[in-house]
């Protein structure tokens, strides 16, 4: 399958966050995830496996009780059921993927 990044369609998920999904299919799912600087993700977890890239920015990660800050070309990470939240230290972009994949995003 082949996934054009202008044609996916950017979703708000609150104020000063955005995502886009960029590809799935099988049990993988890559997601492009935008924040504002000072935004703050809202504590969560999920049964999806979890992998951040920083493309861009710099990040506070809150991972169960660890917390780690996050630069471009780090790499987190997160356990299925892991509580997790992430902190905008300078407006900055993550690359996601997830498995299996987020039906929750494709609706």
């Amino acid at each position: 399958m082949f996934f054009e990044y202008d044609k996916q369609a950017v979703v708000s998920m609150g104020e000063g966050v955005s995502r886009k999904v960029l590809a799935h299919g099988g049990t993988v799912m890559g997601v492009e995830v935008s924040f504002d600087e000072g935004t703050v993700g809202a504590r969560h977890n999920h049964p999806h496996e979890q992998m951040t890239y920083i493309l861009e920015g710099e990040f506070e990660f809150i991972i169960e009780e660890t917390q780690h800050i996050a630069k471009k070309g780090d790499t987190l990470y997160i356990p299925s059921d892991a509580f997790h939240q992430a902190i905008c230290l300078k407006k900055g972009k993550l690359l996601d993927v997830f498995s299996p994949i987020r039906e929750d995003f494709l609706k």
